[in-house]
């Protein structure tokens, strides 16, 4: 199945703030998917906020090619195929929360799961827009347990860029699965982009709990174990991680580029902790020309 290259009206962007979210670095992302040259297919088995994903579909470079958008938090991927699937239920169901938001409200939503698959898309996307810095994090029970932010007249349900984003989608493959599926899915020419919980800088800076899994060395192991693999395969890898000694070390294979990047980052409380921040940025292809 292909994507279309246009959504009907504005351009989509994500529709989920997202600590660590590639806004930030979106040109130079997009500059190595170019670099990358041709490829058939398209996976991003941490999808997030997928900002990389909206910004080549806003420029059209997806076009033609199959998707593939995962990740293992299932609550984030009830959001996108509410988002994709139930549109305008969802959409009714964000403006009733619009309606009736008040701290109240939030901390009644964010100690309930519904059964129904669109009212757990719409709890989720409206505990995003209403609680603090838009984290998703979640404790060893799988309950997201962020307090609320302190926001003037948050944007609850922005129709207009739903509807891009419903349309960008429309023909993605969307699934609730582990990144170590994607040797099972990618082929020799394919891409994949990897944007994992990031290696703390410091073991006071950890923030790996987006699911309650966590995300933790064997994970971020295992992953580089799964990069080598698909490199080995002749699969196209692109990875945003720290530059942190262990990070280094992991991808110090002779066949991977690091690269450093900047990029400014907010989720410490405390405002002198936080700002440009070293990332990694890993790829195991040469810049075509």
């Amino acid at each position: 199945m292909t994507i279309r290259t246009k959504a009907p009206g504005p351009r989509p962007k994500p529709f989920l703030k997202w600590a660590g979210g590639k806004a930030q670095l979106l040109d130079v992302l997009i500059k190595r998917v170019k670099d990358a040259g041709l490829f058939p297919r398209y996976f991003e088995p941490f999808v997030g906020g997928g900002a990389l994903f909206f910004g080549l579909f806003r420029l059209g470079l997806l076009q033609g090619k199959p998707v593939s958008l995962s990740d293992t938090n299932a609550r984030l991927i009830d959001a996108y195929l509410g988002v994709r699937d139930r549109l305008d239920e969802l959409i009714q169901l964000l403006q009733r929360h619009a309606a009736a938001h008040s701290k109240e409200y939030y901390y009644a939503m964010r100690a309930q799961v519904p059964e129904e698959p669109v009212a757990r898309a719409a709890r989720i996307i409206y505990l995003n827009k209403t609680c603090f810095n838009g984290l998703f994090r979640e404790n060893s029970k799988g309950e997201f347990n962020v307090p609320m932010g302190s926001y003037t007249d948050p944007i609850i349900c922005d129709e207009e860029n739903l509807r891009a984003c419903s349309s960008a989608l429309k023909a993605v493959d969307i699934a609730c699965r582990h990144f170590s599926e994607v040797l099972n899915l990618a082929r020799p020419g394919d891409f994949v982009y990897f944007d994992p919980p990031y290696h703390p800088l410091s073991a006071t800076s950890s923030f790996t709990a987006y699911d309650k899994g966590g995300f933790a060395e064997k994970d971020q192991r295992e992953l580089a174990a799964i990069f080598t693999e698909l490199t080995e395969r002749g699969v196209k890898g692109l990875l945003s991680n720290s530059m942190t000694p262990f990070i280094t070390e992991l991808y110090s294979d002779s066949r991977f580029r690091i690269e450093e990047v900047y990029a400014t980052r907010a989720v410490n409380s405390r405002a002198d902790r936080r700002g440009k921040i070293a990332e990694a940025l890993i790829r195991n292809y040469a810049i075509e020309s």
